[in-house]
């Protein structure tokens, strides 16, 4: 497999203007008429079911790397959290971070930290980068799944729906906190995954990149900072190896033990 990574890339344009839209509905959030402590409220729970059950636990612990299992029916709802983040649809999230894993800081990674912070952070997804031509072919487990085809088309219209929800629950404050500002936070706080923790932090094992651990991109996203442990055993349902090493989702991933619902839990040997 050959991807040409040298050559200019062009801008993609849907996902620029889609980027400005957000960050700058986020804005309004400045406005004092839009102010609310149960607002605010609603954006930090949002928060948490997007970005923690969603994306850290859904999108990645459970399905890009299998390190555990669900029952069909919870797996559904745990993608369903993810796809309400609004960074794209499962398919695609699931199939470039796979990619990402194979070639992590080389060349074909479609995030590469050589490239610098701001293009590990967002700037890849700015333009039509060849490693997304690459999903169809890390899918195949999801690709023709109908549930995940249904998330991966209709993503932008369930955050419409989700959003009308909140206008009818709470006006524009709900609107503005709980879609706006909740995307745009759980945007950033998921991409610093990518730059932040090939930078900043320290290395436990001397794996083939740039990974670190880092404790407050840990607390921003529910444990997945302790980067360097996750690329040293990229199947482990648990990333922090450490006692002092805190990871929300693994402690949530053991709450569905406890209920019967999470087995075949794969963790690292080196794990205390």
């Amino acid at each position: 497999m050959t991807i040409a990574t040298s050559q200019k890339l062009n801008p993609e344009w849907k996902v620029i203007i889609f980027m400005v839209i957000l960050h700058g509905g986020a804005l309004f959030a400045l406005l004092p008429s839009n102010f609310s402590w149960t607002a605010i409220g609603i954006a930090f729970l949002l928060h948490w079911v997007t970005g923690g059950l969603g994306i850290t636990l859904g999108y990645h612990r459970l399905v890009t790397h299998r390190s555990f299992e669900t029952p069909k029916w919870l797996e559904y709802f745990f993608i369903f959290c993810g796809t309400l983040s609004c960074e794209g649809g499962p398919i695609d999230w699931i199939g470039l971070h796979r990619f990402h894993h194979l070639h992590s800081d080389h060349e074909l990674d479609p995030h590469d930290s050589n490239k610098g912070f701001w293009w590990s952070h967002m700037g890849w997804m700015l333009c039509d980068h060849p490693a997304k031509a690459e999903v169809p072919r890390m899918t195949k487990d999801i690709g023709e799944d109908p549930v995940y085809l249904f998330f991966q088309n209709y993503f932008i219209l369930m955050q419409v729906a989700l959003g009308i929800l909140l206008y009818l629950l709470g006006g524009w404050p709900f609107v503005v906190w709980g879609i706006f500002v909740r995307i745009v936070a759980v945007f950033h706080c998921t991409w610093l995954v990518n730059s932040a923790t090939h930078k900043f932090g320290y290395r436990t094992f001397d794996c083939d990149d740039a990974s670190t651990n880092c404790w407050w991109v840990a607390v921003l996203t529910y444990g997945e900072g302790w980067h360097n442990n996750h690329h040293a055993y990229q199947y482990s349902a648990r990333h922090g190896l450490q006692w002092w090493e805190i990871d929300q989702t693994w402690m949530t991933i053991q709450f569905l033990q406890t209920l019967g619902l999470a087995k075949k839990v794969k963790l690292a040997s080196k794990s205390s």
